[in-house]
């Protein structure tokens, strides 16, 4: 008769990792605090414009993060392109 193999358990002593969400902020990997919106300009090239703000501006606007969604990368990089362009 064939042994059979027996699937290896992990050892008694292995520890698993714990794993902590990184907080609320605008900084990557971290949990956005609030929506925020850029306005889109209107003048036909439809380029953002204006400062973030954390309520729907009206009229054309884009969304660049919902509260409670994960802080990109990409999204950090709208935030920072709004502060350098003189809003946010």
């Amino acid at each position: 008769m064939a042994a059979r193999n027996k699937p290896e358990e992990a050892p008694a002593a292995t520890v698993r990792p714990q794993e902590y969400t990184a907080g609320t902020g605008w900084d990557v990997g971290q949990t956005a605090p609030e929506d925020a919106y850029r306005a889109l300009d209107t003048a036909g090239t439809g380029g953002p414009t204006g400062p973030v703000v954390h309520t729907h501006p009206g009229g054309y606007a884009r969304q660049i993060v919902t509260k409670g969604a994960l802080v990109t990368a990409g999204v950090r990089r709208e935030l920072d392109e709004a502060e350098q362009d003189g809003g946010a």
